[in-house]
């Protein structure tokens, strides 16, 4: 096994703590589930959300997952940069796995997939 980085992305249409959890628990059940991560096999979660995101912490979500209570999650904020997609979170999830990096499984849901146009299946 190696260390992969993991990447995904989401969005809210608002700064709203319920849709902040919920968001990013969709997402991290996605990312696991298409990469076949188990928690034990994760190192640590970074998350981070644009600045515009202020009702909650997305940790919350993460460490509320059945079997995930030990994984160590951090929240950030990212770069304030002009013109930049609004409301998003954005996780990057470090896990031991054998799978190859070409064909590790990165996830973008709503306004996201607009990021990484590039990775959609």
């Amino acid at each position: 096994m190696t260390v992969r980085g993991i990447r995904g992305a989401t969005t809210v249409v608002q700064d709203d703590g319920d849709a902040v959890l919920v968001a990013t628990e969709a997402l991290v059940r996605e990312m696991a589930k298409e990469n076949q991560i188990a928690p034990e096999d994760i190192i640590s979660v970074l998350i981070s959300t644009t600045t515009d995101i202020k009702s909650a912490f997305p940790a919350k979500a993460v460490r509320s997952i059945e079997g995930w209570t030990y994984v160590p999650v951090m929240c950030t904020h990212e770069m304030d940069v002009p013109g930049s997609m609004p409301l998003c979170i954005r996780i990057l999830m470090h896990v031991n796995s054998s799978i190859v990096q070409k064909e590790v499984q990165h996830i973008y849901q709503n306004e996201a997939t607009k990021l990484r146009p590039d990775l959609l299946k």
